[in-house]
């Protein structure tokens, strides 16, 4: 595009970072104000993608605006007023190199920018096995870098996505470290995040498990172990009761005097002495099967 009597191209190249979903401007060379305009020429290569060109002649106010990536490159305003480029919301397939390209009488000037998009990680820590921590910054664009505090043994992986976003993952152990807590670091150029985690909280919660559990069981124990003891208790005390010893004694020491039902009324005389040392004992129990066939032998039982 450049005339045969034009000086040299005057290139200027930059390094642009944008995060994504923002919006981008990028500025076309500033002129002389001498200058007389020919041509504005936007060219954008994106990454894996065929070059797009945006122009501007504004001799006959023609403008060719191709669409780039479904109409979000556009002019930022009339191409005659302000030739900058526009993009909005900016996403991680607009990665490439952009250029601005005019064409004076004078000479022609060029403004080139390498755009990176940059995408900020999701940060997790979460804990591991045998004092383990694992930190991840996901799908983040660049790599984050990750770092611990204290440090320990590291080891770091990174996973790339289709979409050019990495994930790393880094596992701090350091089994020995009397350390109470971990702090994740998480730099990148979206900004440094920072995670902690106290390790000491697995002894904390034992401590307050049996604390707050233990206790009860144990009550709950001893309190079977009481009932236990006075069932048994009742039980012996009934075994005992209910022993009561076989009276046998000469039939001259007793008299039936009056069966009721399925009771006999004994009243045990004394020609001596009473078994019980008392001269008259009266006993009303139920009678035995010995009862009815020998009087001299009488099985009192449940008195």
């Amino acid at each position: 595009m450049a005339q045969d009597n034009s000086s040299p191209l005057a290139e200027v190249n930059k390094s642009l970072s944008v995060q994504i979903g923002e919006k981008a401007v990028l500025c076309c060379p500033v002129l002389p104000p001498t200058s007389k305009l020919v041509m504005i020429t936007w060219e954008v290569i994106l990454r894996g993608k065929l070059l797009c060109r945006l122009s501007y002649k504004p001799d006959t106010k023609e403008t060719a605006t191709p669409s780039c990536t479904n109409g979000r490159i556009t002019w930022a305003s009339r191409p005659d007023r302000n030739p900058h480029l526009q993009i909005d919301a900016v996403a991680v397939t607009h990665d490439g190199l952009y250029s601005c390209d005019i064409v004076t009488a004078d000479g022609n000037y060029r403004l080139g920018y390498n755009l990176q998009v940059l995408v900020p990680p999701e940060v997790t820590l979460t804990r591991g096995k045998n004092r383990t921590v694992v930190c991840e910054a996901v799908a983040g664009k660049p790599a984050a870098r990750i770092s611990w505090t204290p440090q320990g043994h590291c080891t770091t992986e990174k996973e790339w996505s289709d979409n050019d976003t990495v994930t790393v993952r880094s596992t701090w152990h350091c089994p020995d470290s009397n350390a109470s807590a971990v702090t994740c670091l998480v730099s990148h150029l979206t900004g440094n995040r920072s995670l902690s985690l106290q390790l000491s909280s697995d002894s904390k919660e034992s401590k307050q498990y049996t604390r707050f559990i233990i206790p009860p069981i144990i009550l709950i124990i001893v309190g079977c172990i009481w009932l236990l003891k006075i069932n048994g208790f009742r039980k012996c005390k009934l075994r005992k009761s209910d022993a009561v010893p076989v009276i046998e004694e000469d039939s001259s020491h007793y008299k039936k005097r009056k069966m009721l039902g399925s009771s006999v009324l004994l009243h045990f005389l004394d020609r001596g002495k009473a078994p019980w040392g008392h001269n008259k004992k009266v006993a009303i129990c139920k009678p035995g099967r010995e009862a009815s066939t020998n009087p001299t032998a009488i099985l009192i039982s449940n008195c």
